[in-house]
């Protein structure tokens, strides 16, 4: 038990010495705060700045949740229809593959010209980043179904509809949160990629502003917030993981 806490605690710490080192750093050093702002400073201005800062926190918050919620439902249902329907798959995967290849930062020009500085082409460059981690690990995970007991339920006489949701699904869980974990960090990103292209508001607007202002401690406010938003999404996702799965494995059990 003891054991146990200490790893829990030992990234807190070695974070904690981290800033202590970079605090006396800038000290000692006496490194213009233009070009590294102390921590101490940096949680300064984390407090004064709030009543400002907090409505380009809120924004980037929504236009990530409601990107994260489009591009993994759009996501889920294109792997499915790839993983039913094969030829498909061996169509459209490598254009999957590809399409990663071209960086979002390209694109995202190219979409505010076909389709001005709205919501729809930040919502938009979320679900490019968001969708691909879940295909993936969706297809992954359904691949990796025992053939054992696929063939034992064919045997059965089970249904494909019943093998999808007794066998393939509960076994693809964790592959599918493993995506999605992967895809509620990269929603962040996208929606501060986004609201670097144009926008009234929100955190990529905010950090713009402040390093065209030399006001380094300002990023390094957005950037904090920005790592706590993604740990949040991170949190909440691992949260409805445990009691999905652990559901899952419990009703799996009372099956068998």
């Amino acid at each position: 038990m003891g054991l146990s806490i200490k790893k829990s605690f030992a990234p807190f710490i070695f974070i904690i010495i981290l800033l202590v080192i970079w605090e006396l750093a800038t000290r000692m050093l006496v490194i213009p705060t233009w070009l590294l702002p102390a921590p101490s400073l940096i949680s300064k201005e984390m407090i004064t700045s709030w009543p400002t800062f907090q409505q380009h926190f809120f924004a980037t918050t929504q236009l990530a949740v409601i990107g994260f919620i489009i591009g993994v439902s759009f996501g889920l249902l294109l792997a499915l229809i790839l993983h039913m329907f094969p030829r498909i798959r061996a169509t459209i995967y490598p254009l999957l593959i590809m399409s990663q290849n071209i960086p979002i930062i390209v694109l995202a020009p190219l979409l505010v010209i076909w389709f001005g500085f709205g919501i729809f082409p930040k919502i938009f460059v979320i679900i490019l980043v968001c969708f691909f981690p879940i295909v993936i690990a969706t297809l992954d995970g359904l691949a990796q179904t025992s053939q054992e007991l696929m063939h034992y339920m064919q045997m059965a006489g089970a249904s494909k509809r019943q093998i999808f949701f007794k066998l393939e699904l509960p076994h693809a869980l964790s592959a599918i949160f493993s995506g999605i974990k992967i895809a509620a960090t990269y929603s962040v990103m996208g929606a501060v990629i986004s609201e670097w292209l144009g926008a009234n508001r929100g955190m990529g607007l905010y950090m713009t502003l402040a390093q065209s202002s030399f006001r380094t401690d300002r990023v390094f406010v957005a950037i904090v917030f920005i790592m706590l938003l993604c740990l949040c999404f991170f949190t909440i996702i691992l949260l409805i993981e445990h009691q999905l799965v652990k559901g899952t494995k419990k009703g799996s059990a009372e099956y068998e």
